[in-house]
């Protein structure tokens, strides 16, 4: 048995233990075999010595986080905990807001995973961004969309969801096109209004300077200098993924985001994003980026939904 004596030096303790000793409640259920205990700002640990290296390391990563950014959420903790190696490690500590939104709301990317979205965006054109809802795929997208169009990195936005519902066939819907579309887009604009004030944002969309675009009309178009996003890419065909990939002109970013487990086609019909990924998996210029339950960041009772259908289709499947 062997023992760890760690001081927490030049950190405000109440913000390393967190509201009713939430960080510290995580950090000790992290580290099972360790007995660990905590007072003031001092730590001890018992238990194999291994573990209490981990811990150790842990723990001054904590320390560092909270003496650079003078506050850590839960979520940063257990980001913490999950560092395996240096690429995670920088991934974690890189706080770099994405964009500043309306009244200075602060955009960042919350999790390992939507950080690495963000590292693939900067380093490829088109980055597939796949995930389960909640995981903010789309409003990160959306982040790095505002952003580029506030650096002049391109000329205009271009947001385009599959509009399932209607069977794409929107002509009988009463209507413009924008009004027609409005329903299935709403969570892009929902993103949108929180990067950009009103005011600017409706004369964005009159100029056409962010563009509603619905698949079907997107056919023998090449868009140049835009940011892309195909939202609900799980529920395009074999053609219409095929149509948009091929649409992506010079100087385009294009990000795609879906769920293959939500898919809401009719039941012959193959999704184009499942599709999609298994064809172009070899393709190095096309990013992939994998997130999971444990990236969800809306209300925590999201993640324990997810977690337990995924649960009972594993159990269906086995049956």
């Amino acid at each position: 048995m062997f023992e760890l004596n760690y001081e927490l030096s030049g950190i405000d303790t109440k913000i390393f233990y967190g509201v009713q000793n939430q960080n510290f409640n995580l950090i000790k259920s992290s580290f099972p075999t360790l007995k660990i205990t905590g007072r003031d700002n001092y730590i001890f640990a018992m238990g194999n010595q291994e573990a209490l290296d981990v811990l150790k390391q842990r723990l001054e990563d904590i320390a560092a986080f909270i003496s650079t950014n003078n506050s850590i959420t839960i979520k940063d903790v257990e980001n913490i905990l999950k560092i395996k190696d240096e690429t995670e490690k920088q991934l974690v500590f890189d706080q770099d807001i994405i964009v500043k939104g309306v009244n200075g709301k602060v955009i960042k990317a919350k999790t390992t995973n939507l950080k690495k979205l963000v590292k693939e965006v900067e380093k490829k054109d088109m980055v597939f961004a796949i995930g389960p809802a909640g995981t903010g795929k789309t409003y990160t997208s959306v982040a790095l969309a505002a952003k580029a169009l506030r650096d002049k990195e391109v000329k205009r936005i271009i947001l385009t969801r599959p509009a399932v519902e209607a069977g794409e066939s929107l002509g009988f819907l009463p209507g413009d096109l924008k009004e027609k579309l409005d329903p299935y887009l709403q969570p892009l604009y929902d993103a949108l209004r929180d990067m950009i004030p009103h005011e600017k944002l409706e004369g964005f969309i009159e100029k056409k300077v962010i563009e509603v675009a619905p698949l079907a009309f997107m056919r023998g178009r090449t868009l140049d200098e835009a940011f892309v996003i195909l939202d609900e890419a799980q529920n395009t065909t074999h053609s219409q993924m095929k149509m948009f990939l091929t649409r992506m002109g010079m100087n385009a970013k294009f990000i795609i985001t879906g769920d293959p487990s939500q898919v809401d086609l009719p039941l012959k019909q193959k999704s184009g994003l499942k599709e999609a990924m298994r064809i172009l998996k070899d393709v190095n210029e096309i990013g992939f980026v994998h997130l999971t339950e444990e990236d969800v960041v809306r209300h925590p009772v999201v993640k324990k939904i997810i977690l337990a259908y995924n649960n009972e289709e594993k159990r269906m499947r086995e049956e």
